[in-house]
């Protein structure tokens, strides 16, 4: 689908790569970008309409849904990240955090605003996941559980939603320049990059975009007898 005069939505869009995919948005000629955030007036994209969209209070997302009944295109964005172990004392509090925003926070969006996509045409439904969602990594085993579980469910909502013409892709990408990887020595993707891809994948009907070569390499290694999560 041509992005050009089309509607969209993205959630956690007041910083890194949410900003930047609205600032993508506009630029690619959109008719208008919903930017949901729990404080909009943080949103600070001139030509974007801020939106008040807290992922992990159903009451506001249904709100966000009532405002913006016009959206064709749904990107899943907010995400936290955060340290710990996989069996320390705060184990349970800190996967259940990351599930309410990663995992819950994309089921609430996706409930809200797949009938709106149906009644639009269809139209595209993209979730913003992570290398990570198919290899855990020491101290990061809470993010690295909810990458997954949104992956799972990412997959499940293309096969119910394809009826209704809405395509629905799983973005994967290893580390772009953002706060969440500051202080982190390795090859980054830029936000502008990332976003640009998700753009282009939005735009040839892709299902599933892995954006940089760490995310194709861990990916093609989960075939193989040495997969990147052993």
């Amino acid at each position: 689908m041509q992005i050009k005069g089309k509607v969209a939505l993205v959630t956690g869009a007041n910083r890194g790569l949410g900003r930047a995919l609205v600032q993508a948005l506009l630029a690619a000629g959109a008719a208008k970008v919903y930017a949901g955030a729990r404080d909009p007036a943080s949103v600070d994209v001139p030509g974007a309409q801020a939106l008040k969209l807290d992922v992990t209070d159903k009451a506001t997302v249904l709100a966000a849904a009532a405002q913006a009944g016009d959206v064709d295109i749904v990107i899943n964005n907010a995400g936290i990240s955060a340290h710990g172990s996989a069996l320390g004392d705060d184990a349970e509090d800190l996967i259940a955090r990351h599930l309410d925003v990663n995992l819950y926070g994309v089921l609430r969006v996706s409930e809200a605003f797949a009938p709106i996509l149906g009644r639009n045409g269809g139209g595209a439904l993209v979730n913003v996941l992570s290398v990570l969602s198919f290899l855990t990594i020491e101290q990061l085993t809470a993010y690295c559980v909810s990458k997954s579980a949104a992956w799972a469910l990412t997959n499940g909502t293309r096969q119910q939603l394809k009826g209704q013409g809405t395509v629905v892709t799983g973005v994967h990408v290893g580390y772009m320049d953002s706060d969440m990887t500051a202080g982190i020595d390795a090859p980054k993707t830029s936000l502008a990059d990332a976003a640009a891809s998700i753009l282009g994948a939005i735009e040839a009907g892709q299902e599933e975009l892995l954006i940089d070569d760490l995310s194709r390499q861990v990916k093609a290694s989960l075939s193989t007898d040495t997969p990147a999560y052993l």
